[in-house]
């Protein structure tokens, strides 16, 4: 077994250990005596699983870049000869089915491991197993994980303390009598929680085949039910977790039909053939879609022909492989909030603070735009032309709320809502590495700025309303300058004296993560609307919401730690969060600073290209997909036009939010309407209450009036019919049985009174009657035998 794989294998299956003994001991170390240590022993477990897992990950990244021969030189010096992720992109080529033998089987073997674990059943050449498949991007993407829930769980530890309590008060539930509720703590029931959700977005990093796909999607929608619902006694955290379990049910009924799609035309669960443990008698599913060079072969009559494959001469239509495609895709719109299911993810802001941090990074939001990333050797250009599109309308209606919140956890909710459409639109132009450099780096820099806005939250005494606050960076500096460094990241700006010095490391940039990923993206953006004038809408809309972003995000800092005080008693009370909170905002907003240097030709971005799909110009796509070297000459042009956007949005906001000018409330009057529909959110919520819940509602009520008026009139005319019939034979049983039975006593009763004149008790009586008894007897014999 290769030794990433076992690293990687132990550091999935740690969370796992640490959710089972929380699970079972938790309560007993809740509530055993032995003060803070032991009331806190479930988080130290946790916390120990993920770390250990994070350490596994991070080794098994380091023998991955030597396995790869990575390096920046090198790889730089390569893309200038050799197809790059950039021209990773569905294209396709008409062609009559290929002769036995004229396909590679896969990718070289040093792009990826797949193997084996356990095999749980077989159906003839359909086998179910737990597989795994590790390439570059599944290490990054581990590292990044475990390294992220790490921080959210020590952070947790502080953020999270109140819950050890054997009695919580929650301030936010009244029961009958007025009073607030009390509760027992939760405090290790949290962390199991938290346990299990790393356990499933591993797995389905992890995953081999389809079958594991299907299972840890589900995990982590489960997961992301109980912490969102954390606080169940809480009306508007229940309805949150209900509606996002139901939301991403409907994507998941695209994701099941798929999935299905391609496990009946494919016939494998497989991404590819095994090349580690296990023995494989057919490729896999990528393998079978595209040949060596990544090209998808459609035959004279319009369907895919399999590859990769001596005996594999089957095809499938072309529109029904689009189906497939477009299925998964509506599972990844349901995971990622993506429009037109964006809804749930606001309303999930009412689960803990570090619940919302880690599923805004590091898992359940994460997992639609990797799975989308992952599946990408199956989508063909209309579906890639269709997640572009959604990924475009997404990132600029998210960008347009966020810029009236005023809820500071709901702020940031949105904008990941909007980066994530910034993913999603750099996989749908073929982006495919500048998409999920952009997911790395985003879940650094938003993990950063949630876990600063549950500091806020605590240090503010659970207010979060940003119109209470200002003035903060003087009562929580760290809190404040740590979430600055997030803002500029997301944001996407440069640091500006870097502007000035002369390049550094062949042309390497030196600035936060967000400026490098989403630079790429607009690129990419900039590159495909040249190419296609027609969607140039694909690019406008990333650029413009590049400063609609840069706006909304200094205008959440500017309301909150700068200025002067809004609400003096909040101020006074306010206070800086401890370390065990500090720490892991310092940890990250590193990383968010550093994660990304060297941009495209930095670590990053090269090791994540490694696992890109290669493939060829061919000739039936009318869609002009940009390659590296389009890509490269519109590079400083994006990147001018991006940093000088955003610079307007954050100079707008500046002058809006710190000098007045112009005075927000002014404008606020003047485009009343506007503001308004804003605020309810482009009325979404409104629309699909008209379109599906009402009429879900009448419907439900004419089925109630049926039930009511029909099918429970049936059965209680049943009912007194059976009623009526017992009375009848109630009554039939009384007089005529009963009866009978009565009168038969009666007379018995009658003959015994009568024979109770006999019986005397006189012993002289009873011999007379033996004596005239046998007398009598002779007589009779006598008479009727006299010849006897």
């Amino acid at each position: 077994m290769d030794i990433k794989a076992c690293l990687l294998t132990t550091a999935w299956l740690l969370p796992l250990v640490g959710f089972a003994v929380e699970i079972f001991g938790g309560y007993w170390s809740h509530h055993a005596p032995g003060g803070r240590f032991r009331s806190r022993l479930a988080a130290y477990l946790s916390v120990g699983c993920i770390g250990g897992g994070f350490l596994l990950s991070l080794t098994a990244l380091v023998f991955g870049i030597s396995d790869f021969k990575l390096s920046l030189w090198d790889t730089h010096h390569a893309s200038a000869s050799e197809p790059t992720a950039t021209d990773a992109v569905a294209q396709f080529a008409v062609s009559d089915a290929p002769s036995a033998g004229q396909e590679g089987t896969a990718e070289a073997p040093d792009k990826y491991v797949s193997g084996r674990l356990y095999e749980l059943a077989t159906f003839g050449k359909i086998r179910i197993a737990i597989d795994y498949y590790i390439d570059s991007l599944t290490l990054v993407m581990f590292t990044m994980v475990t390294l992220i829930a790490t921080c959210i769980h020590v952070f947790a530890i502080g953020y999270m303390d109140d819950e050890r309590t054997e009695e919580h008060v929650d301030h936010q539930v009244h029961v009958a009598d007025g009073s607030h509720l009390h509760r027992p703590g939760r405090f290790y029931r949290f962390f199991a929680y938290l346990s299990l959700f790393c356990f499933s977005m591993l797995g389905l990093v992890l995953a081999g085949n389809i079958f594991m796909v299907f299972v840890f999607w589900e995990l982590v929608g489960i997961c992301s039910y109980l912490l969102i619902g954390f606080y169940v006694e809480r009306h508007s955290a229940s309805t949150a977790a209900n509606k996002a379990f139901i939301v991403n049910r409907v994507g998941d009924f695209g994701f099941i039909i798929g999935l299905m799609i391609l496990i009946t035309s494919f016939g494998t669960f497989n991404f590819t053939a095994y090349n580690d443990r296990g023995e494989s008698d057919q490729p896999g599913l990528f393998e079978m879609v595209r040949d060596h060079q990544g090209v998808v072969h459609v035959d004279k009559e319009g369907r895919v022909v399999f590859q990769a494959s001596d005996e594999s001469h089957g095809s499938i239509p072309y529109w029904l492989l689009v189906a497939a495609g477009l299925g998964i895709f509506a599972g990844c719109v349901g995971k990622s909030a993506q429009f037109p299911l964006q809804t749930w993810l606001p309303d999930a802001m009412e689960g803990p603070t570090p619940v919302s941090a880690l599923v805004h990074s590091a898992t359940m939001v994460a997992a639609g735009v990797y799975l989308a990333g992952r599946f990408f050797p199956v989508f063909l250009p209309e579906v890639l032309l269709t997640i572009a599109y959604t990924g475009a309308i997404t990132l600029f209606v998210a960008a347009t709320i966020a810029v009236v919140a005023t809820d500071i956890k709901r702020v940031l909710a949105y904008s990941t809502i909007s980066q994530l459409g910034y993913m999603m639109l750099a996989i749908g132009l073929g982006g495919w590495a500048a998409g999920l450099f952009h997911l790395i780096t985003h879940a650094f820099f938003k993990s950063l700025m949630f876990l600063a806005s549950g500091s806020v939250i605590v240090g503010c005494h659970h207010e979060q309303e940003m119109t209470r606050m200002g003035g903060l960076r003087k009562k929580m500096p760290i809190t404040a300058y740590t979430m600055l460094v997030g803002v500029i990241a997301i944001c996407g700006l440069a640091i500006p004296w870097t502007w000035a010095v002369p390049s550094i490391a062949s042309g390497w940039d030196i600035a936060f993560s967000g400026y490098h990923s989403k630079d790429a993206i607009v690129a990419t953006a900039l590159t495909y609307a040249n190419l296609n004038p027609i969607h140039s809408l694909l690019f406008l809309a990333p650029l413009i919401t590049a400063g609609i972003t840069a706006f909304y995000m200094f205008r959440l800092w500017f309301y909150t730690f700068a200025g002067e005080p809004r609400d003096q008693e909040l101020y006074d009370h306010c206070h800086e969060s401890p370390r065990v909170m500090t720490g892991p905002l310092l940890v990250l907003a590193f990383f968010a600073v550093a994660c990304a240097i060297g941009g495209e030709q930095g670590t990053l971005f090269q090791l994540l290209s490694q696992s890109e799909t290669h493939v060829q110009d061919v000739e039936v796509s009318s869609i002009n997909l940009p390659s590296h070297e389009d890509i490269a000459g519109f590079h400083g042009q994006a990147g001018v036009l991006a940093l000088l956007v955003a610079g307007l949005g954050t100079l707008l906001a500046y002058l809006m939010y710190c000098r007045r000018t112009p005075d927000p409330s002014l404008i606020k009057r003047q485009f009343a309407a506007t503001h308004e529909f804003l605020v309810e959110k482009w009325r979404f919520d409104e629309l699909y209450d008209a379109m599906f819940v009402r009429p879900v509602h009448v419907v439900a009520s004419w089925f109630t009036g049926f039930d009511r008026r029909v099918l429970d009139g049936i059965l209680h005319w049943f009912a007194r019919t059976g009623v009526k019939v017992s009375g009848w034979d109630r009554r039939f049983d009384e007089s005529v049985i009963d009866g009978l039975v009565n009168w038969i006593a009666e007379k018995t009763q009658e003959i015994g009174r009568s024979l109770q004149t006999v019986q005397t008790g006189r012993l002289r009586q009873y011999v007379m009657f033996i004596a005239l008894g046998v007398v009598t007897l002779f007589v009779l014999i006598f008479a009727l035998f006299p010849e006897t």
